[in-house]
């Protein structure tokens, strides 16, 4: 990929329930030159935005314990990270949807399955 360089060192984060969404989020992230860093739920992201200091989040928005409208909420409510960009994963493309994850704090929104050139066009308009 000729556009490995651009990314490089961009530390992105992938919260999602499914292994095989945030396997397949690594492995186009990682070779276009990104940090990656995956939690399962919003309670493990908490602790990994902390120790990482993302610089773009993708969130689920249907997971266990801490749904992704809720862990973007507290995101969004520390000073510290709310600068953060959090982009809303979501099977369903619905305006319903959308409009929530606004309300939460979301800066976007993607729609799974996302191809590799989707999810790296939004780290682009947000992380660069």
């Amino acid at each position: 990929m000729d556009n490995a360089d651009v990314l490089k060192g961009i530390k992105v984060m992938i919260i999602d329930d499914s292994n095989t969404i945030r396997k397949s989020a690594e492995i186009f992230l990682r070779s276009s030159g990104c940090e990656v860093f995956l939690a399962e739920d919003g309670f493990e992201a908490m602790s990994k935005i902390v120790d990482n200091q993302p610089d773009i989040i993708f969130i689920d928005i249907v997971m266990p314990r801490l749904d992704g409208y809720q862990a973007c909420m507290l995101i969004k409510k520390n000073p510290v990270y709310q600068s953060i960009p959090v982009i809303m994963l979501s099977s369903k493309d619905g305006l319903f949807d959308k409009a929530k994850g606004r309300i939460a704090g979301a800066d976007d929104y993607l729609t799974k399955p996302f191809t590799a050139e989707g999810l790296l066009s939004i780290i682009r308009k947000y992380a660069l």
